[in-house]
């Protein structure tokens, strides 16, 4: 990957962690279209507690993950709640970054070189400079050809 590359990812990763640790802690923090949903028919208290009516979010349990360390958007065991949801919401991002960048390198394209200087068997065109034994020019005709043939000779550098 080049350094620009490198440098974009770079950037992104640290806006989205930015925005996890800091702006997260300003969501609103009234309840959202499933929520308020399962609230109709309820008549709930300034704490979002349910204090009489009839809906279906009275017969809500508790998730069987409700005692993990990440639970209900903050870390157990810090006590300042803004702390608390940025490590949260940043912890997030890094896992979230950190599966999505491995199932990219499991995924990534691997073509093989040949070292002897022939002609490879699936396509692609030599990246030691040669041209195919078939007299083409793999330069010639398409553009986007002659920037994949680039693109190749400079990875392999």
């Amino acid at each position: 990957m080049k350094n620009r590359s490198w440098a974009f990812l770079a950037g992104g990763l640290l806006v989205a962690l930015l925005l996890a640790g800091v702006v997260s802690n300003y969501a609103s923090s009234h309840p959202d279209g499933l929520d308020s949903s399962l609230l109709k028919g309820c008549t709930v208290d300034a704490d979002d507690n349910i204090v009489g009516g009839s809906c279906p979010a009275q017969q809500a349990r508790d998730h069987e993950l409700a005692d993990s360390p990440l639970a209900d958007y903050g870390v157990r065991g810090v006590r300042n709640s803004f702390v608390s949801t940025g490590l949260s919401g940043m912890l997030g991002v890094l896992v979230t970054f950190a599966i999505g960048a491995g199932g990219f390198w499991l995924l990534r394209r691997r073509g093989t070189t040949p070292t002897d200087g022939t002609t490879p068997t699936d396509g692609t065109t030599p990246t030691d400079g040669t041209t195919p034994t078939d007299g083409t020019n793999p330069t010639d005709g398409d553009p986007a050809t002659s920037d994949d043939v680039r693109r190749r000779a400079d990875a392999a550098s």
